[in-house]
Protein backbone atom coordinates (compact mmCIF):
# COMPACT_ATOMS: atom_id res chain seq x y z
CA UNK A 1 0.00 0.00 0.00
CA UNK A 2 1.49 3.22 -0.78
CA UNK A 3 1.63 6.24 0.89
CA UNK A 4 -2.00 8.62 0.76
CA UNK A 5 -2.29 12.05 1.30
CA UNK A 6 -3.52 12.53 4.49
CA UNK A 7 -1.36 9.09 6.00
CA UNK A 8 0.75 10.37 8.78
CA UNK A 9 4.55 9.82 7.34
CA UNK A 10 7.11 6.87 8.75
CA UNK A 11 9.04 8.24 11.96
CA UNK A 12 12.09 6.95 10.50
CA UNK A 13 16.06 7.57 12.31
CA UNK A 14 18.13 8.53 9.08
CA UNK A 15 21.55 9.32 8.34
CA UNK A 16 21.92 12.45 6.99
CA UNK A 17 25.33 14.42 5.85
CA UNK A 18 24.53 16.45 8.66
CA UNK A 19 24.34 13.61 11.23
CA UNK A 20 21.05 11.46 12.38
CA UNK A 21 18.00 12.82 11.99
CA UNK A 22 14.41 11.47 13.63
CA UNK A 23 11.99 12.71 10.75
CA UNK A 24 9.07 13.05 12.77
CA UNK A 25 11.31 15.51 14.61
CA UNK A 26 12.36 16.86 11.89
CA UNK A 27 9.54 18.30 10.63
CA UNK A 28 8.16 19.13 14.31
CA UNK A 29 5.57 22.12 14.05
CA UNK A 30 6.54 22.74 10.39
CA UNK A 31 6.01 22.05 6.88
CA UNK A 32 8.34 20.01 5.24
CA UNK A 33 9.36 19.45 2.15
CA UNK A 34 11.29 16.25 0.85
CA UNK A 35 12.65 15.89 -2.41
CA UNK A 36 14.32 12.36 -4.07
CA UNK A 37 16.74 11.39 -6.42
CA UNK A 38 18.30 8.30 -7.46
CA UNK A 39 22.00 9.14 -6.88
CA UNK A 40 24.05 11.74 -6.91
CA UNK A 41 26.38 13.16 -9.13
CA UNK A 42 24.03 13.11 -11.77
CA UNK A 43 23.10 16.03 -14.02
CA UNK A 44 19.47 16.52 -13.66
CA UNK A 45 19.63 16.02 -10.18
CA UNK A 46 22.54 18.53 -9.46
CA UNK A 47 20.37 21.35 -11.30
CA UNK A 48 17.60 20.66 -9.33
CA UNK A 49 19.39 20.60 -5.64
CA UNK A 50 20.50 23.63 -7.04
CA UNK A 51 17.25 25.24 -7.49
CA UNK A 52 16.15 24.14 -3.76
CA UNK A 53 19.14 26.05 -2.50
CA UNK A 54 18.34 29.28 -4.86
CA UNK A 55 15.24 29.08 -2.61
CA UNK A 56 15.92 28.55 0.44
CA UNK A 57 14.95 32.40 1.35
CA UNK A 58 11.48 31.36 0.15
CA UNK A 59 11.87 27.99 2.14
CA UNK A 60 12.44 30.60 5.04
CA UNK A 61 9.63 32.70 4.42
CA UNK A 62 6.51 29.99 4.50
CA UNK A 63 8.15 28.26 7.90
CA UNK A 64 9.13 24.72 5.70
CA UNK A 65 11.42 23.09 6.15
CA UNK A 66 13.70 21.11 3.12
CA UNK A 67 15.38 17.50 3.17
CA UNK A 68 16.89 15.66 0.07
CA UNK A 69 17.52 11.76 -0.23
CA UNK A 70 19.63 9.74 -2.36
CA UNK A 71 21.02 6.69 -2.61
CA UNK A 72 24.32 7.29 -2.22
CA UNK A 73 26.15 7.52 0.99
CA UNK A 74 26.74 10.60 3.36
CA UNK A 75 30.42 11.05 1.97
CA UNK A 76 29.11 11.14 -1.53
CA UNK A 77 26.72 13.64 -0.40
CA UNK A 78 29.23 15.93 0.77
CA UNK A 79 31.33 15.70 -2.09
CA UNK A 80 28.72 16.28 -4.00
CA UNK A 81 27.30 19.58 -2.46
CA UNK A 82 30.17 21.55 -3.86
CA UNK A 83 28.86 20.67 -7.26
CA UNK A 84 25.63 21.89 -6.18
CA UNK A 85 26.73 24.86 -4.67
CA UNK A 86 29.04 25.44 -7.60
CA UNK A 87 26.37 25.33 -10.09
CA UNK A 88 23.95 26.87 -8.38
CA UNK A 89 26.42 29.87 -6.87
CA UNK A 90 23.79 29.15 -3.73
CA UNK A 91 24.60 27.43 -0.11
CA UNK A 92 22.80 23.81 -0.32
CA UNK A 93 22.37 24.24 3.55
CA UNK A 94 19.33 21.15 3.82
CA UNK A 95 20.56 17.76 4.66
CA UNK A 96 20.03 14.82 2.58
CA UNK A 97 19.26 11.73 3.61
CA UNK A 98 21.68 8.58 2.88
CA UNK A 99 19.26 6.04 1.70
CA UNK A 100 21.80 3.35 0.44
CA UNK A 101 19.58 0.33 1.65
CA UNK A 102 16.60 1.98 0.02
CA UNK A 103 14.88 2.15 3.45
CA UNK A 104 13.11 5.95 3.00
CA UNK A 105 11.88 5.10 -0.89
CA UNK A 106 10.87 1.75 0.38
CA UNK A 107 8.86 3.29 3.38
CA UNK A 108 7.39 6.01 1.01
CA UNK A 109 6.67 4.07 -1.55
CA UNK A 110 9.24 5.24 -4.52
CA UNK A 111 10.30 1.68 -5.00
CA UNK A 112 8.69 -1.61 -6.06
CA UNK A 113 9.51 -3.72 -2.20
CA UNK A 114 11.61 -5.98 -3.89
CA UNK A 115 13.88 -3.76 -5.82
CA UNK A 116 17.23 -4.25 -5.32
CA UNK A 117 20.39 -2.90 -6.58
CA UNK A 118 23.34 -4.25 -6.92
CA UNK A 119 27.14 -2.42 -6.39
CA UNK A 120 28.00 -0.37 -9.06
CA UNK A 121 24.30 0.59 -9.97
CA UNK A 122 23.61 3.23 -12.43
CA UNK A 123 20.10 6.05 -12.04
CA UNK A 124 18.52 3.59 -14.08
CA UNK A 125 18.89 1.03 -11.19
CA UNK A 126 16.72 3.49 -9.15
CA UNK A 127 14.66 5.17 -11.77
CA UNK A 128 11.34 5.75 -9.81
CA UNK A 129 13.33 7.66 -6.79
CA UNK A 130 12.31 11.02 -8.40
CA UNK A 131 9.87 12.31 -5.73
CA UNK A 132 8.37 15.28 -3.94
CA UNK A 133 6.55 15.10 -0.72
CA UNK A 134 5.45 18.20 0.96
CA UNK A 135 4.57 17.72 4.84
CA UNK A 136 2.34 19.48 7.12
CA UNK A 137 2.88 20.13 10.16
CA UNK A 138 0.30 17.10 11.72
CA UNK A 139 3.30 15.39 10.12
CA UNK A 140 0.60 14.09 7.66
CA UNK A 141 1.38 13.83 3.82
CA UNK A 142 -0.25 16.81 2.36
CA UNK A 143 0.78 16.14 -1.41
CA UNK A 144 3.01 14.25 -3.78
CA UNK A 145 4.36 14.54 -6.97
CA UNK A 146 6.66 11.73 -8.99
CA UNK A 147 8.71 12.67 -12.10
CA UNK A 148 10.55 10.28 -14.80
CA UNK A 149 14.61 11.03 -14.66
CA UNK A 150 14.23 12.83 -18.13
CA UNK A 151 12.11 15.39 -16.77
CA UNK A 152 13.28 18.59 -14.07
CA UNK A 153 11.16 19.30 -12.00
CA UNK A 154 10.01 22.92 -11.79
CA UNK A 155 10.54 24.46 -7.94
CA UNK A 156 8.23 27.26 -9.10
CA UNK A 157 5.64 25.04 -9.24
CA UNK A 158 6.60 22.93 -5.50
CA UNK A 159 5.99 26.74 -4.23
CA UNK A 160 3.33 27.23 -5.43
CA UNK A 161 1.69 24.28 -4.46
CA UNK A 162 2.87 24.71 -1.01
CA UNK A 163 1.63 28.17 -1.44
CA UNK A 164 -1.93 26.86 -2.13
CA UNK A 165 -1.60 23.91 0.77
CA UNK A 166 -1.04 26.56 3.15
CA UNK A 167 -3.25 29.10 1.89
CA UNK A 168 -5.83 26.62 1.68
CA UNK A 169 -5.33 25.34 5.92
CA UNK A 170 -5.27 28.75 7.12
CA UNK A 171 -8.17 30.03 5.30
CA UNK A 172 -11.09 27.64 4.89
CA UNK A 173 -10.56 27.52 1.15
CA UNK A 174 -9.66 26.07 -2.04
CA UNK A 175 -7.72 27.33 -5.03
CA UNK A 176 -8.31 27.00 -8.25
CA UNK A 177 -6.72 25.86 -11.29
CA UNK A 178 -3.58 27.91 -11.75
CA UNK A 179 -3.93 29.69 -9.10
CA UNK A 180 -1.17 31.65 -7.55
CA UNK A 181 -0.57 34.10 -4.35
CA UNK A 182 -3.22 37.09 -4.61
CA UNK A 183 -5.51 35.56 -7.34
CA UNK A 184 -9.14 34.72 -6.33
CA UNK A 185 -9.86 31.69 -4.16
CA UNK A 186 -12.81 28.83 -4.06
CA UNK A 187 -15.57 29.37 -1.66
CA UNK A 188 -16.68 25.88 0.12
CA UNK A 189 -19.58 24.56 -0.53
CA UNK A 190 -20.82 24.20 3.36
CA UNK A 191 -20.09 28.06 3.41
CA UNK A 192 -23.46 30.12 3.23
CA UNK A 193 -23.49 32.98 1.07
CA UNK A 194 -24.52 35.20 3.65
CA UNK A 195 -21.77 33.92 6.08
CA UNK A 196 -19.16 33.79 2.99
CA UNK A 197 -20.84 37.62 2.21
CA UNK A 198 -19.65 38.51 5.67
CA UNK A 199 -16.29 37.40 5.66
CA UNK A 200 -15.31 37.46 2.17
CA UNK A 201 -17.19 41.49 1.82
CA UNK A 202 -18.40 40.00 -1.53
CA UNK A 203 -18.76 36.78 -3.76
CA UNK A 204 -18.97 36.12 -7.27
CA UNK A 205 -20.93 32.95 -8.43
CA UNK A 206 -19.55 31.06 -11.28
CA UNK A 207 -22.21 28.29 -10.91
CA UNK A 208 -24.54 27.21 -8.35
CA UNK A 209 -21.53 25.15 -6.72
CA UNK A 210 -18.68 27.00 -7.76
CA UNK A 211 -18.31 30.65 -5.76
CA UNK A 212 -14.87 33.00 -5.88
CA UNK A 213 -13.97 35.16 -3.69
CA UNK A 214 -10.75 37.62 -2.11
CA UNK A 215 -9.18 36.85 0.38
CA UNK A 216 -8.60 39.92 2.68
CA UNK A 217 -5.81 41.39 2.80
Amino acid sequence: MGLRINDTIPDMTVETDQGTINLHDFVGDSWAIMFSHPKDFTPVCTTEFGAVAQLADEWDARGTKVIGVSVDGVEEHKKWKTDIEGFAGAKAGFPIIADGDLAVSKAFDMLPAEAYMPDGRTPAHSATVRSVFIIGPDKQLKLSMTYPMNVGRNFAEVLRALDGLQTAARENVATPANWVPGGDVVVPVAVSDEDAIAKYGSIDTKLPYLRMAKLPK
